[in-house]
């Protein structure tokens, strides 16, 4: 019988940070399909990823970016449930992936469902940096600048299939611009799993810098045009101050 979830981890010279990514996943307290898309790495990557045996399936070539192997992945999934974990991201315990399915068991049977997410020190994995509250799904969260964090968000594999994958036009929104459209514009539901699901590492190209955080902000807008929704004047302002509650200051 297949796993009914199915995770896609996007790599490109990762050897870094994917150990941990594929630990966490190997140490879950239930079977899934791993499926690796790595962009044709050149470091040892490929040599970590051969070391652990409960990955499903590798494909490396060269691809058009992050959300371009996301896509692939997606359509290689045969999972009725899909995550999409990074690879400098892993799992915050053995029992995550448990509960995910857990929510989309329960009576309700959402589309969908994601977590909290905390940030760690990039160097040092057990410090935390931001802890990122998700809170309930209401339908005029959007409006609000709220999002949840892409690597706590689960979908049925069928969503993709009549909502559409990664739009890979949208750069560092792309994320942003999906769950927007099947929250928001389609109306998917979502159920809250109110724990930690994920740790990332601190970085990330959207708020690397004053210009890429405006860039950032331009796509978002651009995110409710194309799926042609109207936010309010202070919905894409709002997005990043919601950030500066989750951050914790070390004395």
């Amino acid at each position: 019988m297949k796993p009914g979830l199915s995770i896609i981890t996007a790599t490109y010279n990762s050897a870094g940070t994917i150990r941990d990514c594929l630990a966490s996943v190997a140490a879950q307290s239930i079977e899934v399909e791993h499926i690796i898309v790595d962009g044709a790495s050149t470091d040892t990557t490929l040599e970590i990823v051969n070391e652990f045996p409960h990955v499903t399936r590798v494909v490396s070539e060269r691809d058009n970016g992050i959300y371009d192997a996301m896509n692939k992945g997606i359509a290689l999934a045969s999972g009725d449930v899909v995550g999409i974990l990074n690879s400098d991201d892993f799992y915050a315990g053995p029992n995550v992936l448990q509960q995910v399915m857990a929510a989309f068991s329960a009576t309700e049977e959402p589309d969908s469902c994601y977590g909290d997410l905390e940030y760690v020190d990039a160097c040092d994995s057990a410090r935390v940096t931001r802890y990122w509250r998700s809170g309930q799904f209401r339908k005029s969260s959007f409006y609000w600048g709220w999002m949840p964090p892409h690597p706590s968000f689960f979908v049925k594999r069928e969503i993709y299939d009549h909502c559409g994958m990664f739009n890979t036009a949208m750069g560092t929104a792309a994320d942003y611009e999906l769950m927007l459209r099947f929250l928001l514009k389609f109306g998917i539901s979502a159920a809250y799993i109110p724990a930690v699901l994920v740790k990332m590492r601190s970085g990330g190209a959207s708020n690397a810098s004053i210009i890429n955080r405006f860039k950032a902000n331009r796509m978002d807008r651009k995110a409710w045009e194309i799926n042609r929704l109207s936010p309010y004047p202070w919905t894409t302002c709002l997005k990043p101050l919601r950030k500066i509650g989750q951050f914790r200051v070390f004395f």
